[in-house]
Parts: structure tokens; sequence; C-alpha cells
């Protein structure tokens, strides 16, 4: 599997991951994934963010990671899983209140978001289970502790 990671940044925060740092993230998260993709991961403040949580999702309040899966047209298939979109506003302050890593934070979010690309989601305790399950290997695997322990 090759997996293409375009990294946009579009936010005037400090101390965000540099390109190579998320697209390691990214690439993690994907590993073991059956066929070519092409995810966009785009960094934005939080503007952005409440504008894109009103219009898809009908909640005019910021949010810290939104995804994007991509629905090929009928009769085609591309390489495109879809994009991924993290405040950094938020994860630096919610990284804060909860008293852990900002670099851990980030790649939760990153993991986190791509993980919703790969069709894994929390609705029921049962989908919940799974995908912290799959969230806490892959970030133990890049060397971060269990994002769902108690501080």
């Amino acid at each position: 599997m090759i997996a293409r990671i375009n990294v946009e940044y579009l936010s005037n925060a400090s101390e965000l991951p540099a390109e190579m740092t998320i697209s390691r993230w990214a690439q993690a998260a994907l590993e073991g994934y059956e066929r070519d993709v092409e995810v966009g991961v785009r960094i934005v403040d939080e503007s952005e963010i409440i504008e894109l949580n009103q219009r898809f999702r009908k909640k005019a309040e910021p949010t810290n990671v939104l995804s994007f899966p991509f629905e090929d047209p009928p009769g085609t298939q591309t390489d495109i899983l879809g994009d991924v979109v993290v405040c950094a506003p938020i994860v630096a302050s919610q990284a804060q209140m909860e008293g852990k890593p900002l670099s851990a934070y980030w790649a939760h979010m990153v993991v986190h978001g791509i993980m919703h690309l790969r069709g894994y989601d929390h609705e029921t305790p049962k989908e919940a289970d799974a995908m912290e399950h799959m969230e806490t290997r892959i970030l133990e695997g890049l060397g971060f502790p269990d994002p769902y322990a108690s501080s």
C-alpha cells in the first residue's frame, strides 16, 4: 500500500507539527490498509472548523477534528480516501486542559481522523471500543501513551 499524505496549513497557531511528522502519524494509521490511498490533512483555525461543523454536522460550535470520507462517483475508482481537518487552537487548548503533551494530542487527533476515513466510528459502545483499541495500538507504536487512559 502506498499512501500519499497532503498536508495543508491554514492556521496562524504556533507549535504546529511539521508536515513530515503529520505524514508519519497518518501513515501509521493507514498501515495494513488494502489499497493505495491519498489523504488530505488540513490544519485550520476555529472559524473554519465552526463553519465546517455547522455545514456538515449541523453543530455551530468548534471541534478538534473532522473527517470527510471521499465517495468515488459511480463507475469510477480513485485512490482518494478523504480529508481530515484538525483545528490547531482547539487541539492546543484540549491538550493543556487534559494535561497531555501537545505532540501526543496532535498525533491522537490525526490518527483518530484517519480511523474515521477507514470506516471506524464511535456511535455505539462496541464501535467505540474497537476504534479506541486501534487508536491506542497505533499511538503506542508511535511511542505515545494510551490516549484514553486517565491522567
